[in-house]
């Protein structure tokens, strides 16, 4: 079909978007600035990369997170398609291989005919209909572009990475295998710390160097804080978030405090520490987290990494249909938006795309029901907190009456919304 459709950003929203607007006889034009613009957090050039965690959260339905994905998988989700293929052991969470995982998004947007791959660093709006997914990471001059537009500043908070280590330099003597509760699950590796390896680690964590950071200011996420902003908080915080030994028993033991290192990869070479995205120098990285029982011979293949995730005022700039106040020609999703998270952030580029597929056919339609979660999310990041919007997860507070009905009645509820939505297609 002959519309001028612009998608910028070749992240999770919009491969997403691409996929579903190509997929529905569209021609797309979609804009990716890597790898002629570097980034100070991918690691590859592939589209669709995992940069922080390989972990897409809980698999179960009666978690909002869980339940966003069956959603997702109701409304053809490509993301959806790459984690079944790149599926790793991660317990309750849905873990991927994240090489396998953007490999496959990026062969099905690069082999799609409806397709065309532009790397260029894009500044300005094209002719047509536009949607910007540039995520986190947009730059300064994407950001300046979009105040203009919309007469508004952006906003942003610090997030971070964890760090990953080699398999094999891992000390199984001192670590083993097992999920909470003994599950059974092989996709962890739990590393036990003693009272005093685990006072020693933790004095040594409070006082590490930190790397510097350079942006206007220091505002963490509460979803993603640093591990020695967490400990910082006191000397038990650790003991009952990233390191709570709570369902870890092993041969009749129980543990101060456990680490838990989760597999990375399909080949099960690399772990990633998990809950230690951090912001301490390279050097202090390697000598704090050696420290950790089992690790301390352990081979960094990846350091933890801290950057600026910035977003815009939905509530003041966006429609519900996710559209510019100032021109509804230009969608923003992703990230950007405001919606926080893997899941999240790619659920809103799909969503765009089909509020955008509605408005090309010119068929009047209903929208998304705030019974789904995915309905619920972008509610709330285009009316909610109008004074103090803040990014937000999926989760059961912002589903309307998610927390006083039975859980069956919710999914139930939910998934029916989302196929009556799609039916309109």
């Amino acid at each position: 079909m002959q519309k001028k459709i612009n998608i910028i950003g070749a992240g999770l929203a919009g491969c997403e978007a691409a996929n579903f607007l190509a997929n529905h006889g569209f021609h797309v034009d979609l804009y990716e600035k890597r790898p002629l613009v570097a980034s100070p957090a991918h690691h590859t050039d592939l589209f669709g990369e995992l940069v922080c965690s390989n972990s897409l959260k809980n698999r179960k339905l009666d978690n909002a997170c869980g339940l966003l994905k069956e959603e997702m998988r109701h409304l053809d989700s490509l993301m959806m398609e790459a984690s079944d293929h790149s599926a790793i052991p991660g317990g309750d969470s849905l873990a991927v291989d994240r090489t396998l995982f953007a490999e496959y998004i990026t062969n099905k947007i690069k082999n799609n005919p409806n397709i065309t791959i532009h790397i260029e660093d894009v500044h300005d709006i094209k002719e047509g209909y536009t949607i910007i997914c540039t995520g986190p990471l947009s730059d300064e001059k994407m950001l300046e572009m979009i105040g203009n537009l919309t007469c508004t500043k952006s906003y942003g908070f610090f997030d971070a990475s964890a760090p990953i280590v080699e398999a094999s330099s891992i000390n199984m003597n001192k670590c083993f295998r097992g999920g909470r509760y003994n599950q059974g699950e092989e996709g962890y590796i739990n590393c036990p710390f003693t009272k005093e390896e685990y006072l020693n680690f933790y004095n040594e964590l409070i006082n590490a160097k930190k790397a510097p950071l350079h942006d206007f200011d220091t505002n963490y996420f509460e979803g993603c804080l640093p591990i020695e902003i967490i400990a910082s908080r006191g000397e038990d915080t650790l003991r009952f978030g990233p390191l709570k030994p709570k369902g870890l028993e092993h041969e009749g033991k129980e543990f101060y405090a456990v680490a838990q290192l989760r597999q990375d990869d399909y080949a099960a070479n690399l772990y990633n520490i998990v809950g230690f995205q951090t912001n301490l120098t390279y050097p202090e990285q390697k000598r704090v987290f050696s420290m950790i029982p089992g690790l301390e011979n352990a081979k960094f293949i990846r350091y933890g990494l801290m950057h600026r995730n910035s977003y815009i005022f939905s509530p003041k700039v966006l429609t519900e249909h996710m559209e510019l106040k100032s021109n509804p020609n230009i969608y923003v999703a992703g990230q950007l938006s405001g919606a926080e998270g893997y899941v999240e952030s790619a659920a809103s580029g799909l969503l765009a795309a089909y509020y955008l597929y509605f408005k090309l056919i010119g068929k009047d339609f209903k929208k998304l029901s705030f019974y789904s979660v995915l309905g619920s999310l972008v509610s709330y990041i285009t009316h909610t907190g109008i004074n103090n919007f803040k990014p937000m997860n999926a989760n059961f507070g912002i589903v309307y009456k998610a927390n006083k009905d039975p859980k069956e009645a919710v999914i139930e509820r939910a998934l029916k919304a989302v196929d009556d939505f799609k039916s309109q297609i």
